[in-house]
């Protein structure tokens, strides 16, 4: 039986302690006692230092890298909760990493996306709150409710008085034309979309440009960078196409590998970002801006808390 005790108690695992503490400082609580750490041997090691029986537990954690420690951080931090006697336990996942493997492209592929939804209704999570799930479909794996914020308002809130007539937003790929189109439909500007092919993983082959770009502003949208293959390739090709100016927005910066290196040397004069995943100082470009969804989150673990409909977030 769910009990929802008498106040929302937070806890973080180590991915993002800065956006966990700025959720906090919005619900005006603190972060509850939580130690994780390690073992000699490597394993993971969680001891929650203070009384959650019937609690309405919130556990923050990104599933970036190191993707499989903070999983299984996630994961036993959730299991101890439930052996606690925790009323109900929301994961609370910025980023939801083993995403991009939603479904079987090829023979023999894993589903990761659903087994991770198993690994944590197994542990014991009773809700799952999440932003930009690499495909939506992804809700469908779970038999427990998944709340899928949005980061976009958030981006269309900082662009809204930063454009001019020249503006156009632009899709990196096929694949991500209906999150651009969306951003293009709220600022009100035209759509261009770049037509690529992929030989293989990470490795990206500009095709053509659909749309007119040249002498334009162009912003390029994407959930996801991650070796940052797709978004500089793509900026290359307006640049070529006679694009005055590139920027660059996206939810989720993995940046992993040449990301950064890509980045700096590629025609993108500014990079926007949200703080899903914590992006350490040395990556931290002076193209480069993060924004915070602080606000979101707190209004969500809030609602939910409180039994409140999900809808004017969403909206």
């Amino acid at each position: 039986m769910i009990t929802h005790g008498n106040e929302i108690k937070l806890f973080a695992g180590n991915s993002n302690r800065p956006l966990s503490e700025a959720i906090a400082k919005k619900l005006n609580t603190a972060l509850g006692e939580v130690e994780v750490g390690r073992f000699s041997d490597g394993e993971t090691s969680v001891h929650i230092a203070e009384t959650v029986r019937g609690r309405d537990l919130f556990i923050i954690q990104s599933t970036s890298a190191p993707v499989n420690d903070n999983l299984m951080e996630l994961l036993i931090m959730i299991d101890a909760a439930k052996r606690a006697s925790a009323g109900r336990i929301t994961a609370v996942m910025p980023y939801f990493g083993y995403a991009r493997q939603d479904r079987k492209a090829r023979s023999r592929d894993p589903i990761t996306a659903k087994l991770v939804a198993d690994l944590l209704t197994s542990a014991g999570a009773d809700r799952v709150l999440t932003m930009d799930l690499h495909a939506a479909q992804i809700q469908g794996f779970f038999n427990i409710p998944v709340d899928n914020l949005l980061g976009g308002p958030t981006l269309y809130n900082y662009y809204a008085d930063k454009l001019g007539d020249d503006f156009i937003v632009v899709s990196p790929d096929v694949g991500s034309v209906t999150r651009s189109r969306k951003v293009a439909e709220r600022l009100g500007c035209p759509l261009a979309i770049i037509d690529k092919r992929r030989p293989k993983a990470n490795v990206m082959e500009v095709m053509h440009i659909i749309g007119d770009v040249e002498g334009k502003s162009c912003l390029l949208v994407d959930d996801m960078i991650d070796t940052g293959g797709t978004i500089t390739q793509g900026a290359q090709a307006l640049k070529d196409a006679g694009a005055k100016d590139i920027r660059a927005c996206c939810t989720h910066a993995v940046l992993s590998g040449p990301a950064i290196e890509r980045i700096d040397k590629s025609p993108i004069s500014e990079l926007v970002m949200l703080d899903t995943i914590l992006l350490p100082e040395e990556k931290r470009l002076p193209k480069i801006k993060i924004l915070s969804t602080a606000d979101i989150w707190a209004a969500a673990i809030e609602n939910v808390y409180l039994d409140k409909p999900m809808s004017k977030i969403y909206d």
